[in-house]
């Protein structure tokens, strides 16, 4: 294994378990590629927001935000050229070339990251379902094309999972966003739950606990569509991604499940549990491989969908 590969890979590790388990599904060729992309969506993540492989770190980045995701834009063009030096650049650029991915799509990403040095209020649904798109959405599109896919249905599918993981990722981590100042369930949702400013307010716990439940709802609509995609993959990536979905979706599930005692600790996933959603994904793409090839797809009428999203 190459360095960039290499490096990649922990990166990969360390940062996300679930994706880690779910990117050792994948054939070697295809896996490397999703390992460089991960490193540098993780770290991209990590220069907004200050930290380390999505944990503090031990010395304060002074530099104001707006100066960091300029150095991410600088740095990223220059992957997009061919032109990096930093290896998590040289990974991505190194991705962009081997699938042929448009350069839009990274600077999509760069674009939510945007959304959050600007301090955007998200007023409705479609606010939050926009920027699930610009930081998670994207991401999915982008794995799709890792993963061969070039049809825009099957690319909105993989929008739809990547909007699912982040409509996730905010009901699990409403507490600590809301501590970082920084808001993403609707407002005109948290407006008739009752709820203001003071997300992270004890008093408020309830309420903003049928809130996200809300949002939960709306997930398992993207989760559900997800699933048609898979029948566009070949069987092993479809078995990653169907893998992916599955301990992600628990994650929800038990969110929802604890109610107003979510936030008391990180919602985790179980080594048994990431091994029970495994197995469950090997007969899931299995089905997508066999029976729902015969059967028609699954409108994604009512989804958000990006209105320019496919190849160039």
């Amino acid at each position: 294994m190459d360095a960039i590969v290499e490096q990649s890979r922990i990166m990969t590790e360390k940062g996300s378990k679930s994706f880690a388990a779910a990117a050792r599904l994948l054939p070697s060729g295809v896996r490397d590629q999703a390992y460089m992309l991960y490193a540098w969506c993780r770290h991209c993540d990590d220069v907004i927001d200050g930290q380390d492989l999505g944990f503090a770190k031990a010395q304060v980045d002074e530099t104001a935000p707006e100066e960091r995701l300029k150095t991410l834009r600088i740095e990223t063009a220059r992957a997009i050229r061919g032109e990096a030096y930093d290896p998590v650049f040289i990974a991505l650029s190194r991705v962009l070339k081997t699938n042929s991915i448009p350069a839009r799509h990274p600077l999509e990403l760069l674009d939510g990251f945007e959304m959050d040095v600007a301090g955007r209020r998200y007023e409705t649904l479609e606010d939050t379902l926009n920027y699930s798109y610009h930081v998670a959405g994207v991401v999915g599109v982008m794995m799709a094309m890792i993963m061969g896919a070039r049809q825009r249905e099957t690319l909105n599918r993989a929008s739809d999972l990547g909007i699912a993981f982040q409509l996730t990722n905010i009901s699990r981590d409403v507490m600590d966003d809301a501590a970082a100042g920084r808001v993403y369930l609707p407002a005109d949702w948290l407006d008739e739950a009752g709820v203001d400013s003071s997300v992270n307010s004890p008093a408020k716990r309830e309420a903003v606990a049928a809130v996200t439940s809300r949002l939960l709802g709306v997930a398992d609509d993207y989760y559900a569509s997800a699933r048609y995609g898979l029948r566009s993959l070949a069987f092993r990536p479809a078995l990653a991604i169907a893998a992916a979905r599955g301990i992600y979706r628990e994650i929800g599930v038990s969110v929802r499940r604890r109610g107003p005692a979510a936030w008391d600790g990180r919602t985790i996933i179980s080594k048994g549990r990431k091994a029970a959603c495994v197995a469950t994904a090997f007969f899931t793409a299995l089905e997508a491989h066999s029976f729902a090839r015969m059967r028609q797809e699954k409108s994604r009428d009512g989804l958000w969908t990006h209105p320019g999203l496919g190849v160039a």
